[in-house]
């Protein structure tokens, strides 16, 4: 079942030192992903292609990508697989920009067409704890492991 659509979004934007050609491919590279999201990613990064990030066994997202513009735009669906999720597969949209700044990338996330703002509010703390990982492995740093891996520790999936 789809999610209903709504004006709803989460935004999240954070500066990243590193440019915006190295940011993009950590959408787009599946070894890259899980470096900050996820255990396991399955991407064909083309309009139409799929997306599939395993983030802890039991929460798993899973989309299409809709817009690839590198280094610049990246736009896939999003939702959650499993019996009734809040936002199924493809339910709601996720549009990346990267905006070259010096040497750095400005990174704005918006996360839309989700079904209630408590859904937007999850959604944007899921969306700035990954940012602030990638904005770690992005410059070549270790983020450490990532405490929402582990299924009993938190329900990621809305």
């Amino acid at each position: 079942m789809a999610s209903p659509k709504t004006d709803t979004a989460a935004e999240v934007e954070i500066r990243i030192a590193a440019s915006p050609e190295t940011v993009f491919d950590f959408f787009t590279d599946p070894d890259k992903m899980i470096q900050w999201m996820g255990r396991s990613a399955e991407l064909d990064p083309r309009a139409g292609g799929t997306l599939r990030c395993d983030i802890n066994g039991r929460d798993i997202a899973r989309g299409e990508y809709v817009t690839v513009d590198r280094p610049d735009r990246i736009v896939f669906t999003w939702g959650w697989e499993g019996e009734e999720p809040t936002v199924a597969p493809g339910g709601s949209t996720v549009e990346v920009l990267l905006i070259r700044d010096g040497e750095g990338t400005q990174l704005r996330l918006i996360h839309s067409d989700l079904p209630s703002a408590e859904s937007a509010e999850r959604h944007s703390h899921g969306w700035t704890h990954y940012a602030e990982r990638l904005s770690i492995v992005a410059t070549g740093g270790e983020p450490g492991a990532d405490p929402w891996q582990d299924a009993d520790a938190v329900d990621v999936g809305d």
